[in-house]
């Protein structure tokens, strides 16, 4: 009997060390994603949520994504790249221009009138992270996707038909090159994050934004301003580059198949996805801010070419300013429209 018994206790004993073995090996990983945008804007609702629910279907449960909207966790969005970067969260979605100069190149895509497509911009934009970027502008995060957003729009209190009407109007900008483009529009530009644009608007700081269509639900735009200014044909004023960063020592820690699984979910898959649904989501919002009797205006193809020809010492600049950073801009821009042909733009 006592033999049985110490028989048993061994079996027990190995069939608990093998469960343990299989609990170590299938380890379970959670990663705190931190963003800017309310919870009901697309990004977060219609991208971020959607591909953090496939991970973690994918990786059968073993990958948890938390989701801390609106910036939950603290600090201002000018400050979610560097979270990542240092762990303080393990995941973070930013607008790239949040922190200007940080990452030069990436500002080839937001070059005024560059995109047409931001399905083919966004994939032409991963491909530079892929093979380039991610090991020099990006080496201190894991890039996961890499995106830009549908055609920025110029939305204002005041109605903006023709180029002489952006004279001295305070106009919000979310990058160091879209706050270029607009003080050479003749605007006054003021840089601000999204989420602090109902109040500039509420108390008169601004006069009027740019943003695209999609977003403008998350802040109730509508309702703020009366004035929609749109440019004709598949013209963009401009858009703004998107990224979504993990800590790079914590990917680094992941068991290789879960990896794998996040990889496969994320680079060119992740990015093209994230384009087309901010693209999708831009006919819907138009249509409330159309339904709300507000004044859309899109300027025809002369009218264009008069707004291109006076961004163009945007473009120069640009060029100059990297080339003080050792960086050829012009063949960076070639390199860019090459890239969004290729994929189909």
């Amino acid at each position: 009997m006592k033999r049985k018994s110490l028989l048993k206790g061994a079996l027990l004993s190995a069939v608990t060390t093998i469960a343990l073995a299989g609990n170590a090996y299938a380890q379970e990983v959670t990663l705190r994603l931190h963003q800017f945008l309310p919870p009901p804007a697309p990004v977060p609702k219609l991208i971020l949520k959607p591909w953090a629910e496939q991970v973690e279907k994918a990786s059968d449960g073993r990958i948890k994504i938390e989701h801390f909207d609106a910036m939950s966790l603290g600090g201002r969005p000018p400050e979610l790249m560097d979270q990542a970067r240092d762990g303080v969260v393990d995941l973070s979605m930013t607008v790239v221009g949040y922190t200007p100069g940080r990452f030069p190149s990436t500002e080839v895509f937001e070059l005024p009138f560059m995109m047409t497509n931001p399905v083919s911009t966004a994939a032409a934009y991963w491909e530079m992270v892929e093979t380039d970027w991610q090991a020099t502008e990006y080496k201190d995060v894991k890039v996961l996707g890499a995106w830009v957003h549908g055609p920025g729009v110029l939305h204002s209190k005041d109605g903006i038909t023709k180029l002489e009407d952006m004279q001295g109007v305070t106009m919000r900008g979310p990058t160091r090159i879209i706050n270029n483009l607009l003080s050479e529009l003749g605007a006054e530009p003021v840089g601000m994050p999204l989420p602090a644009i109902p109040e500039a608007l509420s108390k008169g700081v601004v006069k009027g934004t740019v943003i695209p269509w999609e977003v403008t639900t998350a802040i109730r735009l509508s309702e703020l301003v009366e004035n929609h200014t749109e440019f004709s044909g598949d013209q963009a004023l401009y858009t703004a580059a998107i990224v979504l960063v993990m800590n790079k020592a914590k990917y680094d820690a992941l068991p290789d198949d879960l990896k794998a699984i996040l990889d496969a979910e994320s680079g060119a898959k992740l990015s093209t996805f994230a384009a087309q649904v901010m693209w999708d989501m831009d006919p819907g919002a138009r249509k409330i801010a159309q339904d709300a009797g507000n004044t859309i205006t899109v300027l025809d193809e002369a009218e264009v070419a008069r707004w291109k020809a006076a961004a163009e010492p945007v473009v120069a600049q640009w060029i100059a300013d990297m080339e003080g950073k050792g960086i050829d801009g012009a063949a960076l821009i070639e390199k860019a429209k090459s890239l969004i042909t290729k994929h189909g733009g």
